[in-house]
């Protein structure tokens, strides 16, 4: 009995001097991963909970999605609606590399050694990064088509939209897995690593981090000039136009409302879902997080996949034509069902009266037809 409570004293003794160290010496000396994985059991349920939800749910958005753009040669031509299928490829990349290695890591404790856990970590900044980076071309495209509309299908081919996707993956790859590569932490856990991310360098992560605030504001100025021309085209028309074409402007401006409020749920997404993550990694490039600070950022981190679970329904299902396809691709899949059952019922029928009757099934091919 005094032999456990000599060693419960020693170990109590040694975990104040643990926190005595952490904290005065400011240096927060890390020897395993377990310094990251901070969470409590209730945050561990709140996160499950999260991510259980969204993944599926931003999974299955994203993938109807690309069904559609996939199984229309229409949507398929137009580069509009190729940069929306890169935006959804990110975000089911993201709702599948995300999920999985923050369970594993935050719910699991896995203790990866430094190169698997880089290679997951590589994935999930992969799709974030290619989320972010499709946004920006979606938005340079519909700045394109305001400023550019007379030349806009000149300017913006389909070739030329290809190649500015394909050189963004090609340079969102090599940025994401430049850890794995090489550019990561010297000193592995110990300052001056991440306190976020395990085996990151402080200096990548200002890069990234500022390479995304780069990105964020390329795209708040895009959707700011989109919005101030057409307002000027708004009240050009509203000052010329008298009579019965007032009617017309009347519409122009209930549309120009419509597209304020439009951008203004792309901004308020953008920034509920990114700024509090980007947030935290600039603090974490200048001053040592604590373990607060460190759950803090766990919860904001799964909004940047909510934000890839709204992506679809606020870029893509909003497109009249790609609604449309959907809706066609639908009644596509009701028709070839009634087939079936249809000649289901048809064979069984036959089998029952063993006389089948050829008129019969003629007149039912016909309405199988007439349904399509």
């Amino acid at each position: 009995m005094e032999g456990q409570t000599e060693q419960s004293h020693e170990a109590t003794t040694l975990l104040y001097s643990n926190e005595t160290t952490l904290t005065t010496t400011g240096e927060n000396l890390c020897n395993s991963l377990k310094c990251y994985m901070v969470l409590t059991e209730r945050e561990k349920k709140g996160i499950g909970v999260i991510c259980f939800l969204a993944g599926p749910v931003t999974f299955l958005e994203n993938v109807l999605v690309l069904g559609v753009i996939a199984f229309s040669a229409t949507l398929r031509r137009r580069p509009t609606y190729l940069f929306i299928s890169s935006l959804a490829l990110a975000d089911t990349f993201a709702s599948c590399f995300f999920t999985i290695s923050f369970l594993d890591f935050h719910l699991y404790n896995r203790d990866d050694g430094p190169n698997m856990f880089l290679f997951k970590l590589g994935g999930v900044t992969m799709a974030f990064t290619g989320s972010v980076g499709s946004l920006l071309l979606t938005a340079l495209d519909r700045y394109l088509c305001i400023y550019q509309a007379s030349n806009y299908k000149v300017l913006l081919t389909r070739t030329r939209a290809f190649l500015a996707i394909l050189f963004l993956w090609c340079l969102t790859i090599l940025i994401s897995f430049l850890p794995l590569i090489g550019w990561r932490c010297p000193t592995l856990l110990d300052p001056p690593c991440s306190r976020i991310f395990p085996y990151i360098d402080r200096h990548y992560l200002a890069c990234w981090t500022g390479l995304q605030f780069a990105v964020l504001f390329l795209i708040t100025v895009a959707y700011f000039l989109i919005l101030w021309k057409a307002n000027r085209h708004v009240t050009a028309m509203g000052g010329s136009k008298l009579g019965r074409q007032s009617f017309k402007g009347q519409a122009k401006i209930r549309m120009d409302i419509h597209l304020a409020r439009t951008f203004g749920i792309i901004f308020l997404i953008l920034a509920v879902c990114w700024l509090p993550v980007l947030s935290f990694m600039l603090v974490d490039v200048s001053v040592t997080l604590t373990n607060k600070q460190q759950r803090m950022f766990a919860f904001c981190s799964t909004l940047c996949l909510v934000n890839s679970s709204v992506n679809p329904l606020l870029y893509a299902l909003r497109c009249r034509d790609l609604r449309r396809e959907l809706l066609a691709l639908l009644g596509c899949c009701k028709a070839w069902r009634e087939r079936v059952l249809e000649n289901d019922f048809g064979l069984s029928r036959r089998n029952k009266d063993q006389t089948p009757d050829q008129s019969n099934q003629e007149t039912v091919s016909e309405s199988v037809d007439r349904q399509l």
